[in-house]
């Protein structure tokens, strides 16, 4: 396992942060868990639950061990610094400022453990005109721009189908994280990451941002490639309701598709920008995708050098084959899908991690 003999030590709670120490589990890394005292992790008691664990907790804390911990008390904090001392790793996601007030912020870390990575991640940084406001995944992707590009067939904004302020956060925590870790291999320092989640969204905007930098204006999402304004990446409704993507708007995979369709002459407009002069191929496949169901297309396009995929549900996503070929489909003990996660810690102050999660 490549991240084998790493101590992580995690304060974080719902995703960003556990998703991190997830990832460096699956690798090998000993991950313990701080949980707060009482109800312990917030996403324990969210969602649908089978065996006495959520599925939400279970698929963010497999491999891992637990402890719940009161900061505020001598007790917890005597068991968190004996922990925190041997720790490779340390990751925090509180507001930024209450590590500090807890006493358990970088500099007190390092001053025991000097070449510990301590890596805090929040919404918008430890520094800044937004540093103190409250925010979780969906205020982010609104404030980064990202919401009102996400339109709906009825040009209103629509709420988004992936936390995807969590997700590039918690990847780019990693990322540093494994930079840190490999510094340090050379120099034997520790370093101190701040990783906000509004930085990381916006970062991967790099495809979004031409109206914006090049000609000082907000974005039309319905005439841009992305969002609607190319034909050949677009949503198109099947005769029996449901819905197929084309996904790949190189000419050479629209001239594929007219031809098999029988429309070479409108090939030309695949050729011009996204927007109103590609509209005639939008209409074109709206009707002519309108007149078979999803499954006739999935068969009809079958060996055809085309991007086009079914839109389908969260459930035949993970239902399909493929997925668990990739080996992205993780079992407990008794098959269930998710896999173990820690167990129930035992209580505030406790001095020792407990359940041992299994991958």
């Amino acid at each position: 396992m490549k991240l084998d003999g790493v101590k992580v030590l995690d304060l974080s709670l719902f995703l960003p942060g556990p998703m991190l120490t997830l990832m460096m589990a699956d690798h090998g890394a000993d991950v313990i868990k701080v949980e707060p005292a009482g109800e312990g992790e917030p996403s324990r008691h969210i969602g649908l639950a089978t065996n006495g664990q959520t599925v939400w907790f279970r698929n963010t804390h497999r491999g891992k061990r637990s402890i719940q911990l009161d900061l505020k008390s001598a007790e917890g904090q005597a068991a968190f610094w004996a922990l925190a001392r041997e720790a490779d790793v340390l990751v925090e996601a509180f507001r930024p400022g209450v590590v500090d007030r807890l006493g358990v912020g970088y500099d007190a870390v390092k001053a025991v453990n000097p070449g510990v990575v301590y890596c805090a991640i929040s919404a918008f940084g430890q520094a800044g005109p937004y540093r103190d406001r409250p925010a979780h995944d969906l205020a982010v992707e609104a404030l980064a721009g990202l919401v009102s590009l996400n339109e709906g067939q009825d040009g209103k904004p629509a709420m988004p189908g992936l936390m995807a302020a969590d997700a590039l956060a918690s990847l780019t925590a990693l990322s540093g994280v494994l930079m840190a870790l490999l510094r340090r291999e050379r120099t034997g320092r520790g370093d101190y990451l701040d990783v906000a989640m509004l930085d990381s969204l916006m970062a991967w905007t790099p495809n979004a941002t031409g109206p914006v930098f090049a000609e000082n204006r907000a974005n039309l999402p319905k005439a841009e490639r992305s969002w609607g304004g190319a034909a050949m990446f677009n949503l198109y409704e099947c005769a029996d309701g449901q819905w197929i993507v084309l996904g790949g708007s190189e000419v050479k995979f629209a001239a594929n598709l007219l031809a098999a369709l029988g429309r070479p002459d409108l090939l030309d407009h695949a050729r011009l920008p996204p927007g109103p002069g590609q509209e005639p191929l939008r209409a074109f496949f709206r009707e002519t995708f309108a007149t078979k169901s999803q499954a006739e297309w999935e068969a009809w396009f079958e060996g055809r050098d085309v991007c086009f995929a079914p839109v389908r549900s969260l459930k035949a996503a993970f239902d399909d084959p493929a997925v668990a070929a990739r080996g992205m489909i993780s079992r407990d003990a008794n098959g269930r899908r998710g896999g173990d996660a820690a167990a129930v810690p035992r209580g505030a102050g406790a001095g020792g991690a407990s359940g041992a999660g299994t991958g």
